[in-house]
This record gives structure tokens, C-alpha cells and sequence, in this order.
């Protein structure tokens, strides 16, 4: 009868921690990598067969994965709380790595400048968040600041805490930010009304709304580009 071989009865440079040892970190596939995350399968697969199964269910794609939550890891077998949080702290630290990599004085020049900015941040998570990116009279950038998490509405958007923010740091242009989880680009009629809401309290204090970007994944919408400002 066909038995399941343990990770630890494969040759040493099958293993995935001893492989990462003997060859590198690039030498590992997305599933050996997950398999280290994870430790151990179950009785029935090991943590690279498992780590396959939970990849395979995501079309082998990463920014997927980093969407999934607790609850969607746990419906595989083998998979309990403390395994699927492993790999979500895994991936919210790389997506903080793509955060920290940008630079933190760029000029905004057109809209794929501030999109570039926010996409690492928002591109591949599960829930809708807003943020404001807040500039210079040059149009450097002089900050970013989480304004909400959730769906956008205009109460949930504190036009006080954004214009004191931006008044605190001397900016004197804003960009609005927030990201569609479903991947639709179409910006909603609460993002028509949440843009003219903070445009028309912005202006009161001489401060630009200069574009609200929707980032939809590997996409982005511009309002200004759009004519919508």
C-alpha cells in the first residue's frame, strides 16, 4: 500500500527549510516557501502538498493569496488559526516592504506617479480602505495618512482630520485615494459625492484637490485624467 512520505524522509535537498540552506531563498518555489510558513500538513498530505492545494485554489497567485482571511485558510484541511495567521502576517509584512520601498519624496507629475505610490498598499487587499496623499506647493511628497477602512461613505470621511493633517504638514495639494477589492475601475456615485464633499471644504482653506485614484489590483482610475475634478 502507497504510504505518505514525511517531509522529513525526503532527501535533504527536497526538504524546503534545508533546501532554502543548501541553495537559497530563490531556489524555493511559492509552495515550499508557504510549506515553511506553515510547518506541517496534515496525516494525510504534507505542508507542501497542502501549501500547493491552498495556491492552486488562488490560480498560483499571490496577490490573491493576500486577500484570503483567517476563516476562507481554514476551511483547508490542516490548515487551524495559528497556521493562517502565519501566513497573513506574512503577507502584510510584504505588502509593507512594497509600502517602505517607495520613495518618500517623489514629485507627482501625472496620475500613475500617485498611483504608484498607493498600489503596493492597496492592490491586493480584501476590504476597502481611503487614504490621502498630501503635497507641496511643488508637488512633492510630503506625507500619507490612512483615512478609513471599509466601505467609503461620506460619514465615514472626517473632513476634520483630513484638513487638519493637511494644514499641520503645510500642504497646500491633496490626492484622494481608495482602492475597489472587487476590480471594478467605475468609480461609485458615493465616490462622485465623497470627491466634490472634500474638494468643496478643501477649497474653503486654499488647499487643491488634485485627483482621486481608484486602484482596482493591477489597475488604477483617475478622476482628474477622466475630467470628473
Amino acid at each position: 500500500m502507497y504510504k505518505k512520505l514525511n517531509i522529513k524522509e525526503w532527501a535533504v535537498e527536497d526538504r524546503p527549510r534545508e533546501k532554502l540552506m543548501l541553495k537559497g531563498v530563490r531556489s524555493l518555489s511559492d509552495a515550499e516557501l508557504l510549506a515553511i510558513l506553515i510547518n506541517s500538513g496534515s496525516n494525510k498530505e504534507t505542508a507542501v502538498a497542502l501549501s500547493r492545494r491552498i495556491l492552486s485554489s488562488v490560480s498560483n497567485d499571490l496577490n490573491k493569496l493576500g486577500k484570503l482571511q483567517s476563516g476562507d485558510l481554514e476551511k483547508f484541511n490542516g490548515m487551524g488559526e495559528a497556521k493562517s495567521l502565519k501566513i497573513i502576517a506574512a503577507m502584510e509584512i510584504g505588502r509593507r516592504r512594497k509600502e517602505n520601498g517607495v520613495p518618500a519624496k517623489i514629485i507627482i507629475t501625472q496620475s500613475s506617479s500617485a498611483a504608484a505610490i498607493f498600489r503596493p498598499i492597496m492592490e491586493d487587499i480584501g476590504h476597502e480602505e481611503f487614504w490621502i496623499l498630501l503635497l507641496s506647493r511643488s508637488n512633492a511628497v510630503i506625507d500619507k495618512f490612512l483615512v478609513s477602512q471599509g466601505g467609503l461613505t461620506a460619514t465615514v470621511i472626517d473632513l476634520r482630520i483630513i484638513l487638519k493633517k493637511a494644514l499641520e504638514k503645510l500642504s497646500t495639494a491633496i490626492i484622494l485615494c481608495h482602492n475597489h477589492p472587487s476590480g471594478n475601475l467605475k468609480p461609485s456615485s458615493e465616490d462622485l459625492k465623497v470627491t466634490r464633499k472634500i474638494k468643496d471644504a478643501a477649497h474653503i482653506m486654499d488647499i487643491a484637490v488634485l485627483d482621486h485614484i481608484i486602484i482596482a489590483q493591477n489597475r488604477y482610475f483617475s478622476f482628474a485624467d477622466e475630467g470628473l475634478l
